[in-house]
């Protein structure tokens, strides 16, 4: 049982639940977190339609990251006992949802400035 919470115990924990897909997934969560910021520098703004679309997405790529994990990791939902494992289960809803939401509102942003330059020139 854990008794203090700290970086490495947490990282370790972690790499433990998505063992092998853990580094990648971090990878892939830096890069998409540059090109949303590179985005909202370029575009100075936050379109709303896009973003009400992001979230609602949001909602499945929870349940998706919470599939995953348990698919990923050698514990399922019925081994969850303490309170650190229900932190983290909703910590993996929190950042599915979040990365969903990102990855959309990034895709979407992308492409739409993409046209939007087409049609300039």
């Amino acid at each position: 049982m854990m008794k203090s919470l700290d970086f490495a115990s947490l990282l370790a924990v972690f790499q433990e639940m998505f063992g092998a897909w853990f580094w990648p997934m971090l990878v892939a969560i830096v890069l998409i977190t540059v090109l949303f910021l590179v985005l909202l520098i370029k575009e100075r703004r936050i379109h709303s339609r896009r973003l009400m679309w992001a979230q609602l997405l949001g909602i499945p790529g929870g349940i998706l990251a919470l599939v995953i994990m348990a698919t990923v990791s050698s514990s399922g939902y019925t081994d969850a006992g303490g309170p650190i494992d229900w932190i983290i289960i909703a910590l993996v809803f929190a950042l599915g949802f979040i990365g969903t939401a990102i990855i959309y509102y990034t895709i979407v942003g992308w492409l739409t400035s993409s046209r939007r330059q087409e049609h300039v020139f």
